[in-house]
């Protein structure tokens, strides 16, 4: 048995937002959690962890995940960010289909059900 080596990866802020986004992804896609924070020290492991690999950023759209947007866009500027409508204002609560139509935007494969 072999195993995937898996190309994408997702940040999120919690362990909601991830499985709000497993619920509507049909690929394999790495998740990581940041529990709304990271230090500067985990960010150089995850840039090292990550280099070579689609690293996207979905964070909420409210003053905590625009602080963390800003910090990956500082020490991570390769990564590619996702944005959830000022309206939901956070990942997990959003719809279903409006989190499938932000990640479809970034070529990640989401149940058709959600669109």
């Amino acid at each position: 048995m072999s195993l995937v080596e898996v190309e994408k990866v997702l940040i999120v802020e919690g362990k909601s937002d991830k499985k709000k986004v497993l619920n509507v992804i049909c690929e394999p896609i790495e998740i990581i959690c940041t529990n709304g924070t990271i230090s500067l020290t985990k960010m150089d492991e995850l840039i090292e962890e990550l280099f070579l690999k689609d690293v996207y950023i979905l964070v909420d759209s409210d003053d905590a995940g625009d602080r963390l947007r800003k910090q990956f866009k500082r020490e991570f500027p390769e990564a590619s960010h996702l944005y959830i409508d000022r309206a939901y204002r956070e990942v997990a609560t959003a719809p279903d289909h409006h989190v499938a139509s932000v990640l479809l935007t970034a070529n990640i494969d989401v149940n058709a059900k959600f669109l």
